[in-house]
């Protein structure tokens, strides 16, 4: 892992921004042990802002610190994965509340763009981070249309945690062909239905419809995310048991019969 450094004066924030891009860019991933002194040394700086910017992610809740384990980036549980899109749920269903008096046409315009990118096909790793880039945007067009700074900065600290668990999803087609599965398109093309339902909701000025393509979009996305991480645990400890030659129960059975 590369990482560029610190020339500044205020070493600390440059220190949280370096290892904060990290994380949410995949420089790091979830799980992966963070080595203080090796990160000092690699940005220029010394121990004290690597600890300080260590414990303002943790209190984001991007890194965990395991007494007699170290450092680490952190990975959410599927209790977080719900309960992070939930509380998503309702910032952004507020959000459409506040914002649909204040839309102005160069606003929806600029939604309109995303859809544009949105309805692209994607077929490679760089096209879907695009996708990811272009649906970011999308929600964050909404959040910045409510007039809200409040929330749109607990909205920015709860994205930290969507990213993580995006993180995880991404590593998980690196096994498969997801790109051209059954399964894919159809997400892709239920997605990309959700985005319209959602513009078109906030143009006509209908909030209730508006926040009713909002909950569907979004805990569909909760019902994917959770599945997804269930699978990548599923084949961690599936990983797990083949490195310390565990058998599987099934295999125990047959050995006994």
């Amino acid at each position: 892992m590369k990482l560029r450094r610190i020339t500044r004066k205020r070493a600390t924030d440059e220190v949280y921004e370096a290892l904060r891009e990290a994380i949410l860019t995949r420089g790091f991933k979830p799980g992966e042990r963070l080595q203080v002194e090796e990160i000092a040394e690699k940005l220029g700086v010394s121990l004290t802002p690597v600890r300080h910017s260590v414990q303002r992610l943790c209190t984001e809740g991007l890194i965990e610190i395991r007494p007699r384990s170290g450092t680490f980036v952190a990975t959410l549980t599927k209790d977080d994965i719900r309960s992070t899109f939930e509380v998503r749920c309702a910032l952004e269903c507020l959000a459409a509340e506040l914002a649909i008096p204040r839309l102005t046409a160069k606003m929806l315009g600029e939604m309109d763009e995303c859809l544009v990118l949105l309805r692209k096909a994607v077929t490679s790793e760089e096209m879907l981070r695009k996708h990811e880039l272009a649906n970011s945007e999308l929600h964050r067009l909404l959040l910045e249309a409510a007039g809200n700074q409040r929330l749109v900065e607990m909205y920015g600290g709860l994205n930290a945690h969507l990213t993580i668990a995006r993180i995880h999803a991404s590593e998980s087609r690196k096994t498969e062909t997801a790109f051209q599965s059954k399964e894919w398109l159809a997400r892709f093309q239920q997605e990309q239905a959700e985005h319209e339902a959602i513009v078109a909701a906030l143009r006509a000025g209908n909030v209730s419809l508006a926040q009713t393509a909002l909950r569907q979009h979004i805990y569909r996305a909760k019902d994917a995310m959770m599945a997804t991480h269930e699978s990548v645990s599923e084949r961690g400890n599936e990983r797990v048991s083949k490195t310390k030659g565990e058998v599987s129960p099934s295999v125990r059975r047959r050995s006994h019969s």
